[in-house]
């Protein structure tokens, strides 16, 4: 306790994680207030499917460009031009009064998305002393989960309790308020881009990356439709107040989740870590399709939540043994396009899906998703090489920083 609170009286700590928070807590928001949105102004859960789905692949299609871009020429001009043509399209978005409209700009704004956790990550390491980075980073996860939790509490809230399109303007005000004092402050204006490896084989010929692009693959469709059936579940069930409930629960288990992993990540290689998680993982999404919406999909969440937090700190130590050097936001960025991009199109096949043959359909398609990518990685674990030893200091803190979601 005592680092953290030594940690959190320095300058530069304060100002990295106070100016990023607000456009942190926009992005815990805006899903379910575009979901919301959608579905009170078109009375259909499938229209609210697709403009998650419409957003969600814009985001990911356009993730891997933005890191390369960031990779390249650094974050503060990014930031600067993306913050307030963002925070333009939610206000845009809040005043769209049809479907056809809700959808364009759904788009928009996937396209428009700022990097904030792409950009924040690496200014702890101009932030802080080596020494501190691990601790650094723990805080910074757990700030980041925190939003996740509230966020989905906030929007629900708000769009019940009066209306979506006031929850849209919210999250507008908050990314415009966070995201330029982010790219204003003196550390995002000093940071430098890590060089490029000019030997290093291109990022679509290695193997492993291959493979953990094809996971994602299943995952994103497994966990986009996981994403619309629990609001459509409790909408149908008439217990809409519970989304946020259910979804905060598996947030505040995936930090504890992601901070145990962080005291045994250093006793077991990556890839044995990533693939023994991962078969506990599987596990424990089998009950979702036999669930209600009450305490026992809670203590599903609950479970899911604290396994997928081990899961994405052994994931990104993976990443980061057998990425190409020089690539650190670029390798997140593509793989997050892939997965983002099946992510819209289970989004988009959930609602259809739960709107005309039930929500619980969307469990069934996450377990069999999270059923493949586990074959997937088992199959080709021989080609993991790379993540079959221990993490160094640097790459074990760098993973207990990626446990937050690369594409934003």
């Amino acid at each position: 306790m005592r680092q953290y609170l030594e940690l959190l009286k320095l300058r530069n700590a304060q100002i990295l994680i106070f100016s990023a928070f607000p456009a942190r807590l926009a992005y815990g928001t805006v899903g379910l207030s575009l979901f919301f949105k959608a579905e009170q102004t078109t009375n259909s859960i499938a229209i609210a499917g697709f403009a998650i789905g419409m957003n969600s692949i814009a985001g990911s299609l356009t993730a891997g460009a933005r890191g390369a871009f960031i990779d390249r020429y650094g974050q503060k001009w990014p930031l600067r031009i993306l913050v307030p043509l963002y925070s333009l399209m939610l206000i845009m978005l809040s005043f769209a009064e049809s479907k056809h409209q809700i959808l364009l700009v759904a788009l928009l704004l996937g396209i428009s998305a700022p990097p904030i956790n792409l950009s924040v990550r690496p200014l702890w390491k101009i932030a802080v002393d080596k020494s501190k980075l691990r601790t650094a980073y723990a805080i910074d996860t757990s700030v980041m989960s925190t939003t996740g939790i509230f966020g989905p509490i906030i929007a629900t809230w708000i769009s019940l309790t009066w209306d979506a399109h006031i929850s849209l303007q919210l999250c507008a005000a908050l990314m415009l308020s966070g995201g330029l004092a982010l790219s204003f402050s003196k550390l995002s204006r000093q940071w430098q881009p890590e060089k490029k490896d000019e030997k290093a084989l291109p990022m679509y010929r290695i193997r492993a990356l291959q493979l953990l692009a094809l996971e994602g693959a299943f995952l994103g469709i497994g966990w986009g439709a996981f994403d619309i059936g629990i609001p459509a579940f409790t909408t149908q069930e008439n217990v809409q107040s519970r989304t946020a409930i259910i979804l905060g629960i598996a947030g505040l288990f995936n930090v504890f989740g992601g901070l145990f992993a962080g005291t045994i990540s250093k006793r077991i290689s990556p890839i044995k870590g990533f693939i023994r998680t991962y078969r506990f993982w599987m596990l424990s999404c089998l009950p979702l399709a036999f669930v209600y919406p009450d305490w026992s999909m809670m203590a599903i969440a609950a479970l899911i939540g604290f396994l997928g937090g081990i899961q994405m700190v052994f994931y990104w130590e993976v990443s980061e043994a057998i990425r190409p050097k020089g690539t650190a936001v670029q390798t997140l960025g593509w793989l997050w396009t892939i997965e983002g991009s099946f992510a819209a199109i289970g989004s988009a096949v959930g609602g259809v899906i739960s709107e005309n043959f039930g929500p619980r359909w969307c469990f069934a398609i996450t377990s069999l998703a999270m059923i493949s990518g586990y074959i997937v990685i088992s199959f080709g674990i021989k080609h993991f090489a790379a993540a079959d030893r221990l993490p160094t200091e640097e790459e074990d803190v760098a993973a207990i920083a990626d446990t937050e979601n690369p594409a934003l």
